[in-house]
């Protein structure tokens, strides 16, 4: 028992530390994203890098997300005669929580690790320590651009799983439930407004800032040869999913609080 309470009290200790050092590295982002050069060329690429080679499998992700919430919820909304009202609970579902969160943890997965991965090597091999040899600062070249491509990039990658994501529940609910394609786009478009569309894209700004932060912060940190590069990647990830759910939460909270942005 006191060798389990030790652990778990080192992993309490680590992950704290690495919630200082992302918040470290995001106040000295934020500070040079508004002054001096933004690296134009390295953020296009980024952004290419996030968004649109990511589009398939988001869009998928959309897709099959939508079908399983017909299927689920659908069904059992038709033993109490309400399989008309699943187009309300689709487009709301998709468009406040699942498409942000879903698109977010497949992003931390896919991109995440990747930028972990990619800064870890260059830590290892010493590129970083001969970009500051040079002059060049490596948040600004290499940071920076991964940041802001990640905050512009998953809003339009959440947007293309939403619409998705709604015309895939549209063709299920047609092919389960009989309901029919007018009906569940006119209950669409009444349902959902411009604050639960906002609400979404604010939140997957925030989503992409984490995790693009977490993933150059532990690729900066990356010691131990090649084991320790797998290692930040995995740890990216983990941590980087954490703070999407706690962003996610407090975020929700807020916008319910503040009221107008999203209706209940």
């Amino acid at each position: 028992m006191k060798g389990l309470c030790g652990v778990m009290r080192e992993t309490m200790e680590s992950q704290i530390n690495h919630l200082g050092g992302v918040w470290l590295l995001t106040t000295a982002a934020l500070r040079r994203l508004f002054t001096g050069r933004f690296e134009f060329r390295i953020y296009v690429y980024e952004l290419e890098r996030i968004g649109w080679e990511s589009l398939g499998v988001v869009g998928l992700l959309g897709l099959f997300t939508g079908m399983v919430l017909v299927v689920q919820t659908g069904l059992t909304m038709k033993r109490f005669g309400a399989e008309g009202y699943v187009s309300d609970m689709v487009a709301l579902a998709m468009v406040r929580e699942l498409g942000p969160v879903l698109a977010g943890f497949l992003v931390a997965g896919r991109i995440g690790s990747g930028i972990a991965a990619e800064i870890g090597s260059m830590a290892i091999s010493e590129q970083i320590d001969a970009m500051r040899a040079l002059g060049a600062d490596p948040i600004r070249k290499l940071v920076i651009p991964k940041f802001a491509a990640a905050v512009t990039g998953l809003p339009l990658l959440t947007a293309v799983a939403n619409l998705i994501g709604i015309l895939g529940g549209m063709v299920m609910a047609g092919m389960v439930l009989n309901v029919t394609t007018a009906h569940f786009m006119n209950r669409v478009l009444m349902r959902v407004t411009v604050g639960d569309y906002a609400s979404g894209v604010i939140k997957t700004a925030a989503f992409g800032g984490i995790i693009a932060l977490v993933a150059c912060y532990h690729g900066l940190q990356t010691t131990g040869g090649t084991t320790g590069v797998g290692r930040s990647a995995t740890q990216s990830v983990v941590l980087s999913c954490v703070l999407i759910l706690m962003a996610d939460l407090l975020l929700t909270s807020l916008f319910f609080a503040v009221g107008g942005l999203v209706t209940v």
